[in-house]
């Protein structure tokens, strides 16, 4: 047995399935849920159609590398997305099924060379970022990303004793679930800290195309091209078709930057035997080269977040996200009482705050804190956020 494995947390929705155990909702209400972040707008026809097209290609066996053509269109679709001059599809691309096993596999890839390795995230923070440190062997640190701080996280505050043990740095940008956006700023400190400690800057970008209004989060790789990094030395990032396109089982998306660091994580993939079907890829292809479907979702998740906060915002302290789908609002009670209590009385369910971070120096970021999805049609988001009003203004 991996001595490993029993460090592992439980997952946040098995704290939550504990959580509710022998509780019940209002009988009188249907159940909304608000609480994993699983989109559920239509899946682009386009995709659906390339799909159902190519079932053929269950007859062959997929290369780990991908085909060229989709490897193209991801390429055309990055340097058209991040305004960048140049990106190399045989060597700065690589196909991925889903990037929770890609943020997974790279860091049993790149931990390990120094003494103490040590990987470096936010804090609340997407547990894949943790269990795949505690399963590579290596220490962990949290960066917290709270209210004091409008959520955003001061990397300056990071001695040079942290970053030289550092071999994974994880941005989740838009964060998860706070929102907010890294800024070039940060990313300039960050990729001169990287070129002197010697460590990856892994850039989870998944949320990166459900904004508001016309100004696109900056990317990683977008910064390194105003930045002049132009090698993209020290830098991943990790994209997905599960929230741009609405395809989370499509299992799909990419990891692109650094040619010398994916070059080794090619060779751990093809052991780790994570082909992209043939089928899934010519699906991928039809969406990476379709932005009207993307466009159309921006719309719907921005008429939805100004219905939602229009109802929520006279009530509790929350606001419009930079980015992404989640609201993460600050509460008067615990996170876990918010939980049970608006489950039991109003038949609406989110994720408790605290479940999502972990307590450091006697203080978790996460707690009084709430992670409300809004990935429903808008009529059951709303419905959700009336209740949510309701169960406020008794209290």
């Amino acid at each position: 047995m991996n001595p490993f494995i029993d460090s592992l947390h439980p997952y946040p929705f098995q704290k939550l399935a504990e959580l509710l155990e022998g509780l019940q909702p209002n009988p009188d209400k249907t159940l909304i849920k608000l609480t994993i972040g699983e989109p559920q707008h239509q899946a682009p026809q386009v995709a659906l159609d390339a799909l159902a097209d190519n079932l053929n290609g269950v007859s062959k066996y997929p290369s780990t590398k991908g085909e060229l053509a989709l490897r193209q269109s991801i390429t055309e679709w990055t340097k058209t997305r991040f305004k960048l001059n140049s990106l190399n599809p045989d060597t700065q691309v690589l196909p991925v099924t889903g990037t929770r096993e890609a943020l997974f596999a790279i860091t049993q890839t790149l931990v390990g060379e120094k003494p103490s390795p040590l990987v470096i995230s936010p804090n609340p923070f997407y547990q894949i970022y943790e269990g795949a440190a505690i399963l590579a062997g290596a220490n962990r640190h949290f960066l917290p990303c709270d209210a004091n701080n409008q959520y955003k996280i001061d990397y300056q505050a990071v001695t040079d004793n942290i970053w030289q043990n550092c071999e994974i740095l994880f941005v989740c940008s838009p964060n998860n679930p706070s929102g907010t956006v890294t800024t070039l700023e940060e990313y300039a400190f960050l990729i001169e800290k990287a070129k002197q400690f010697n460590f990856t800057i892994v850039a989870d970008e998944c949320y990166s195309e459900i904004y508001f209004g016309e100004d696109a989060p900056l990317g990683l790789l977008e910064a390194c091209q105003i930045l002049g990094h132009l090698d993209y030395q020290h830098c991943l990032i990790f994209q997905s078709l599960s929230k741009r396109s609405n395809l989370p089982g499509l299992r799909s998306g990419f990891v692109a930057g650094d040619a010398s660091l994916l070059k080794p994580f090619l060779l751990y993939r093809t052991y780790q035997g994570c082909a992209m079907p043939i089928h899934h890829q010519q699906a991928s292809i039809a969406a990476w080269n379709d932005e009207r479907h993307v466009m159309e979702n921006r719309q719907i998740y921005t008429r939805k977040f100004d219905a939602v906060l229009d109802i929520l915002e006279p009530v509790m302290q929350v606001s419009k996200p930079e980015a992404g789908f989640y609201l993460w609002p600050q509460l008067t009670m615990s996170d876990e009482e918010f939980c049970t209590a608006l489950y039991q009385e109003e038949a609406v369910l989110v994720l408790p705050g605290s479940y999502l971070g972990r307590e450091v120096n006697g203080h978790n970021p996460g707690s009084q804190h709430a992670r409300m999805a809004l990935v429903a049609e808008e009529s059951e988001c709303t419905e959700a956020a009336h209740r949510i009003k309701a169960f406020l203004s008794r209290r």
